[in-house]
C-alpha cells in the first residue's frame, strides 16, 4: 500500500491519517501561530477503531500519513446476540459476523436486508458507514393528546428498527419519517 503523506497543514476535517499505527478521522483542525512560535494545527482525532476522540498538535516539521480507508458495500442481514452479520452486497453466500462495538451508536438506525459502506483499513472492516439521514417506518406511536398540539409538544415513538425517536405530536404508527442517523433526531415526515 502506497501512503501519502500530508504536511501539518493538510492535515483536515474528513481526512482520514495514520498515527501511533492506529487510523483516525480528522474532526476538526485549527492552524494557528503565536508570537515568536512556529505554526501548529489543533486538531481533534477520532479513532477509527475505538471511536474515542483526542486533541493532538503538529507541529511545522510533522508529516503524517494518510490512512488508506477502503470503502465496500455490505448488507446488513440480522442480528444474533451480540453478533451483527453481513455479507458483502451480492453475494449471500459470504457471510461475516461484525462485533456489536465495531457498529455502536449507528447499529440503532440499520435496517435489515438494507445496504451500507463498510470502512476497510488493512484489510479488516474497522467500521460501518450510515448515510447521514434516512427514512424509517414508524412502528409504535403513543397516541396524540388533545389540547398539547398548541405547544408544539413532543412524543418518543418506536420506528422499524427499534430505536425510539422524539418526533412532534402529529407523527402516527405507520407514517414515514426521516432521522439524522448521527445524531438520533427527527428530521421530518416523508
Amino acid at each position: 500500500t502506497l501512503f501519502f503523506m500530508l504536511n501539518y497543514n493538510e492535515i483536515k476535517p474528513g481526512r482520514h491519517i495514520v498515527l501511533d499505527g492506529e487510523p483516525f478521522e480528522v474532526t476538526a483542525s485549527l492552524v494557528s501561530r503565536k508570537q515568536k512560535q512556529k505554526p501548529t494545527n489543533q486538531t481533534k482525532l477520532k479513532s477509527l477503531l475505538s471511536g474515542k476522540v483526542r486533541d493532538h498538535s503538529f507541529r511545522q516539521s510533522d508529516k503524517v500519513a494518510e490512512a488508506d480507508i477502503e470503502k465496500k458495500k455490505v448488507t446488513y442481514l440480522y442480528p444474533k446476540k451480540h453478533e451483527r452479520w453481513f455479507c458483502y452486497a451480492g453475494d449471500k453466500s459470504d457471510r461475516f459476523m461484525l462485533e456489536s462495538s465495531i457498529i455502536e451508536n449507528q447499529e440503532r438506525f440499520m435496517k435489515q436486508k438494507s445496504d451500507y459502506d463498510a470502512l476497510v483499513f488493512n484489510d479488516t472492516i474497522i467500521g460501518i458507514q450510515l448515510p447521514i439521514k434516512d427514512t424509517y417506518t414508524v412502528k409504535e406511536a403513543p397516541p396524540n393528546i388533545k389540547g398539547n398540539t398548541a405547544q408544539g409538544g413532543t412524543k418518543p415513538v418506536v420506528i422499524e428498527t427499534d430505536a425510539t425517536v422524539t418526533t412532534p405530536l402529529f407523527i402516527n404508527t405507520g407514517d414515514v419519517i426521516e432521522v439524522n442517523t448521527e445524531t438520533g433526531e427527527y428530521v421530518g415526515r416523508v
